[in-house]
């Protein structure tokens, strides 16, 4: 966040070096997140505990307190690590395909990564409110200004909806302080975790869904997402998609089953349906999309369900799976669905369109993209070998171990494949129309694509890198809802 209005002077001053800088200030914070994510594989903080604290008072009255508090665990990392990653991707993207106000734009991507960095650390909950909603801010911006036609409806779209969810979240927050026994009130999420009276416990689970489902999102509170996707430019969609939404996922599993596992435990049926019926909505409109954006975005909904599925169906069996498989989910998913916005951005500004009947025979005019979309979509529809397989395929067991009739939830990879597949027989496998003409990505474009892909291929061997430091999370959250069952 201290980088945003240097880059937007440097790249004022001068635009190449600029955005180099940019790029490089990016990739330094990328190294630091490699760090803390490596040192919390290394040695994962004990049960409810986190690294790196920072703790500090922030405002303190007599009446009322709030305190800056900071720490990482199993859960955070591997979020950092991946956001911090797509954010230099994204900043090599854009050099193509953004042309207008760059030093705003470039300003606003530290803006954005800096508040998914508190996001995703803070551990008080009026400071993740605050650092959630200045998300909004740059992402507001990058749709209304560098969006597509309809971009200003797309704008106005996002922010009523995903404002109006987090107010809601913010009155749950509240409502929970209001509630505390006298002494206990706080707003540091360790200091209320198992705390919690039951009875306190559901109106804010039902304001957190509401202000995490939108965000995620979940059916039917998703409307937003295909507009601002269709309209935002292709590397603000990866950040959109890779980033934003895990806003959601990592909410449920860092507060609602947290702080309210009695009630969690007593309605995870319920989120799971919604989970469920979001999977089978987002594949099922997908395989009517005809704008390849629009359908990446809907993969987008149809994936993110998974991770809802999951997450709750840990809590009502106990399989620990369920959110080891969430957190890998959301991992794996940044790459590969970000890897396929990014190549609509290519494919648009290769070939003037991005609508699939119109895309033909993409295999003779751009071999190299032909071959990256064919990878990306194996990477989506979780086709081994990539690690989206082991995901898919750890957050459906413990959907099985929770409920048998989730057992259905197996038809949503193959609706998946169903759609990519048609969509690589429509643009790739297709005769092209008239003259060949070859305009395809360089040698360098291949590489950064590379950067999404391969660790992909990687992971399915060596999951452990997620899922070690994702346990003790799991463990901790079981623990909670077994300790809220036994009152």
């Amino acid at each position: 966040m201290v980088a945003a209005p240097f880059v937007y002077l440097a790249v004022k001053v001068n635009k190449k070096w600029g955005i180099y800088l940019s790029l490089a200030l990016a990739t330094f914070v990328f190294a630091v997140s490699a760090f803390v994510f490596w040192a919390v594989y290394s040695s994962p903080p004990a049960l409810g505990a986190y690294a790196f604290q920072e703790h500090y008072s922030w405002i303190s009255f007599p009446f009322f307190s709030l305190d800056y508090y900071l720490g990482v665990d199993g859960l955070s990392t591997p979020l950092i690590f991946v956001s911090t990653l797509l954010t230099v991707l994204v900043i090599y993207g854009s050099i193509k395909l953004i042309d207008h106000h760059e030093a705003e734009y470039y300003a606003l991507i530290f803006l954005f990564e800096g508040a998914i960095m508190g996001v995703f650390t803070s551990l008080n909950l009026i400071l993740f409110y605050v650092f959630w909603e200045i998300v909004l801010i740059p992402m507001f911006f990058f749709i209304g200004v560098w969006g597509g036609p309809r971009r200003k409806y797309a704008a106005m779209k996002f922010i009523v909806f995903t404002f109006v969810g987090s107010t809601l979240m913010l009155l749950g927050f509240l409502y929970v302080y209001l509630g505390m026994p006298s002494g206990m009130a706080s707003f540091d999420i360790p200091a209320l975790a198992g705390k919690i009276p039951d009875g306190i416990q559901y109106l804010p689970l039902l304001a957190s869904f509401i202000g995490f489902g939108v965000k995620l999102p979940v059916f039917p509170f998703h409307t937003w997402l295909p507009d601002a996707h269709v309209e935002a430019p292709a590397p603000i969609s990866v950040l959109l998609a890779g980033v934003l939404l895990k806003m959601g996922g990592y909410g449920f599993l860092r507060i609602s089953i947290t702080l309210f596992p009695a009630a969690a435990y007593q309605y995870a049926w319920a989120f799971m349906a919604v989970g469920l019926v979001t999977m089978f909505y987002g594949a099922i409109v997908a395989l009517r999309a005809t704008d390849m954006k629009r359908m990446i975005a809907m993969t987008s909904i149809n994936h993110m369900g998974f991770g809802l599925f999951g997450a709750f169906a840990a809590v009502a069996s106990g399989n620990l799976l369920g959110i080891q498989g969430a957190i890998f989910q959301m991992f794996v998913h940044a790459l590969a669905v970000g890897s396929l916005f990014m190549l609509s951005g290519y494919i648009h500004e290769q070939a003037g369109t991005r609508q699939i009947p119109e895309l033909k025979g993409l295999r003779l005019t751009m071999p190299r993209t032909a071959t990256i979309l064919v990878l990306a979509s194996a990477a989506a529809m979780g086709l081994p070998p990539f690690a989206s397989f082991l995901a898919e395929f750890l957050v459906i067991s413990a959907g099985i171990s929770a409920y048998s009739i989730t057992a259905i939830s197996v038809l949503v990879p193959v609706i998946t494949a169903a759609y990519f597949l048609w969509m690589i027989k429509r643009t790739v496998l297709s005769p092209p129309e008239g003259e060949v003409h070859v305009h395809d990505m360089t040698r360098w474009d291949v590489l950064a694509f590379a950067v999404y892909l391969v660790p992909l291929v990687v992971l399915i061997v060596t999951s452990y890198i997620i899922l070690s430091p994702a346990y003790p999370v799991a463990l901790y959250l079981e623990g909670l809802v077994k300790a809220g069952l036994a009152k």
